[in-house]
């Protein structure tokens, strides 16, 4: 953008100001909107009121180079520009809502209104440098032009801080906007805007890197041109006996982009190969854009070799935000790598002012209502004319589930739709959710189920005796807050269980009864109780006597003992039965293999023992020979508590051809690896896959695999293989 030079006259720089806008805005907009504009700036600043803000910057330079950058950068409409002008004398209160409606008209009066509520939240401290402060900021913004508004606000007073004698004011505006209305601007397609807001940031936050990486970018421009043209030159006289039309040139990334590289890929200036694209822009009817950019790139893919891992098709599917365009990397003169961008001048269009731009914001599922939404948008920028003024029609309703309020000190919280007075409380400490008697809300006593709304300023009360009750879980609607109450209910239940439990103990060792485990549980039970915790509650709360326990265990215990006395005989002949046959068992070895007949066994699920394991065969109540790995999870268990019921065993041949055996695989969460797994096993003779599970989390996926295979040489041998596969960190057998 042509930026006016700005002279020590700061009147004769506004009407220059004036002059330029009036230009840039003349399609859209009349003389007559702007008279109007110009009276009520002066009206407003006629009274003494200061036209300096706070940072020492002119307010009406502020809003006029705003509008211009506006109309260079955004294409906007006629209510966009007036509402840039006149919102900041809402903010200083020098024009009201009322006015602004009677002035022009209501489409006016909302945008003013949402330009309004974004600028207060500047007076919250903390609020800028949560995540939380761009749904707010999508909550409040009932258009989405309000949006494009404040990300272009931002940028021309990035471009007015150059320098500022206050560091602070110029690093926390940086940071702001880098973490915010860089990110907003991008999800917009305003790839422009984002660009130059990103380069900023890294010149007042990093202002040597910044310098460092321009100075060299200078050094090396020439030579960088002379290679752009040589590379453009060939391409140029096959393109032009096509007969289309189309302008090509050479772009040099922005210096926050290559900052981003150097910083990544460890590397200096002259080791990065990407520091320019060319672009390839056509001028076809609407019906032929793909087919035209496709032509180009087999011209291009054609005179220089592609690499297909760079190849970026957003002409089949465009970016969520709209963009469409071909890119493709190839290697140039002297073997380097150039990137080659393809695209129509709709295309271009779009990526340069973002009128394709919608919202879908990171973390946000597209699904619903989102996907309907964004699909409205894409229909109405398909039509001919004026984009700008049926994107008024879309309200900016992602975030209707939540909600977003403040504390008195001006910290954001989120929470879910329907959150109460309760749920803030639990959501800013447990300790203050427990002890939660009610709170303020923007200055008004509420109760606990009171809910909340976005915008609130909450300050909860608390009273020391305040304990968490059983109908608090009737509305509190947060996970946390639940679990809390939940837990610190159960606390009190298992203090009074503990007390309880105590007096049982005392009283018996009083009346000489000692308490068996068994005995006890059938006594619980007969006395109704589900649990424990409950039953041990009910006597510390004297809901039952502990007398009465102590007479009903007495009963069930005497009947224990007659009932053992008259089992005792069998079950001593039924231990010498089976010590007998351990005795016998041991003896033998069961063999198992191709030609086993007449023994019925069955390959344990527990350990899945393949041909050439060490195993073990355990006699099941049922009869069958189940066998075991030795290294099986439950052989301990077995051996200790079972041990007539062991034989030993060894293969010998195989039995069947296949044996089902899972792999437990960690490695890179990459698409390919996967595919490289699958290979290796399909590969492999004599095995089969025959079942794959996979989980991602935070770049790295575990799974498992089972495999039909013949024997642990072949096991082993294919673990080994699958080792090999690149970003594979771990194989492993798995039970």
């Amino acid at each position: 953008m042509e930026k006016t030079p700005r002279p020590s006259d700061e009147r004769a720089y506004i009407r220059n100001l004036v002059r330029r806008l009036l230009v840039e805005s003349s399609d859209v907009a009349k003389a007559d909107d702007f008279t109007i504009v110009k009276k009520a700036i002066k009206n407003a600043y006629a009274d003494g009121r200061s036209v300096m803000d706070r940072h020492g910057l002119n307010k009406v330079a502020h809003t006029l180079e705003t509008s211009i950058a506006l109309c260079d950068m955004v294409s906007p409409d006629r209510n966009m520009i007036i509402a840039t002008l006149v919102y900041g004398l809402c903010v200083d209160e020098a024009l009201s809502l009322e006015n602004v409606r009677s002035l022009w008209d209501e489409d006016v009066e909302r945008m003013v209104n949402g330009l309004r509520k974004v600028s207060t939240l500047y007076g919250k401290q903390g609020v800028v440098k949560t995540d939380n402060f761009r749904r707010l900021l999508m909550t409040f913004a009932e258009d989405i032009r309000v949006i494009i508004i404040m990300i272009v606000e931002r940028l021309t007073l990035m471009r007015a801080i150059n320098h500022h004698s206050d560091e602070k004011f110029v690093t926390d505006t940086a940071f702001e906007a880098n973490y915010l209305y860089a990110p907003l601007a991008h999800r917009l397609g305003l790839y422009k805007i984002k660009s130059e807001l990103e380069d900023m940031s890294l010149k007042y936050s990093a202002r040597e890197t910044y310098t460092k990486i321009a100075r060299e970018l200078n050094e090396t421009k020439v030579a960088r041109d002379a290679y752009i043209a040589n590379f453009i030159a060939p391409l140029k006289e096959k393109l032009d006996a096509t007969g289309l039309k189309y302008e090509i040139k050479g772009r040099t990334k922005s210096i926050y982009s290559i900052w981003n590289k150097l910083r990544k890929q460890q590397v200096e200036l002259s080791g990065i190969y990407d520091l320019f694209a060319i672009r390839v822009i056509l001028d076809v009817p609407l019906e032929r854009e793909k087919a035209d950019c496709w032509n180009v790139y087999s011209i291009v893919a054609d005179m220089y070799t592609p690499n297909p891992a760079r190849m970026k098709d957003w002409l089949s599917i465009p970016k969520s935000n709209g963009y469409e365009s071909l890119h493709t990397t190839v290697k140039g003169p002297d073997n380097k790598w150039v990137e080659v961008q393809i695209r129509t001048k709709r295309m271009d269009l779009v990526a340069e002012k973002g009128l394709a731009a919608h919202w879908k914001y990171k973390g946000i599922k597209s699904e619903g209502d989102l996907d309907t939404w964004m699909n409205n948008i894409r229909d109405i920028l398909e039509t001919a004319d004026g984009p700008m003024e049926l994107m008024k029609n879309f309200k900016m309703d992602l975030y209707d589930k939540e909600v977003f309020v403040f504390t008195p000190r001006g910290d954001l919280y989120r929470l879910p739709l329907g959150a109460t007075v309760l749920d803030f409380a639990f959501n800013i400490h447990s300790k203050l959710g427990c002890t939660c008697v009610g709170g303020k809300v923007n200055g008004r006593n509420r109760k606990l189920n009171y809910k909340l709304h976005s915008g609130d300023t909450v300050e909860i009360t608390t009273a020391p005796g305040q304990v968490p009750k059983q109908d608090w879980l009737s509305f509190v609607v947060t996970s946390k807050a639940r679990n809390k109450i939940r837990q610190t209910i159960n606390e009190r239940a298992n203090r009074s269980a503990e007390l309880g439990k105590e007096l049982l103990q005392r009283r018996c060792k009083n009346r000489k009864v000692e308490l068996e485990e068994g005995t006890l549980m059938r006594t619980i039970k007969k006395m109704g109780y589900r649990t424990v915790t409950d039953f041990y509650k009910a006597i510390g709360d004297e809901v039952i006597d502990v007398n009465d326990v102590i007479t009903q265990y007495e009963l069930i215990e005497n009947a224990d003992k007659r009932a053992e006395t008259e089992r005792r005989s069998a079950e001593e002949f039924e231990l010498l039965e089976n010590n007998e046959r351990a005795n016998n068992l041991s003896d033998d070895i069961l063999i198992i293999g191709d030609n086993i007949k007449g023994i019925n066994y069955k390959l344990s699920k527990c350990c899945n023992p393949i041909f050439g394991d060490d195993v073990f065969g355990f006699v099941s109540a049922e009869g069958v020979i189940k066998i075991h790995r030795h290294d099986c999870p439950n052989a301990e268990h077995i051996r200790y508590k079972y041990p007539y019921r062991v034989i030993r065993t060894r293969w010998s041949g195989k039995v069947g051809s296949r044996f089902a055996a899972t792999l437990r695989i960690v490695g890179n969460d990459d698409i390919e690896i996967v595919t490289n797994i699958t290979s290796i096993i399909n590969k492999e003779k004599d095995v089969t896959l025959r079942n794959i599970t996979i989980d991602s989390s935070d770049g790295i996926f575990s799974g498992f695999i089972v495999v039909g295979i013949s024997d642990t040489s072949s096991l082993n041998n294919l673990i080994k293989k699958i080792k090999t596969v690149k970003g594979v960190k771990d194989v492993e057998r798995s039970n």
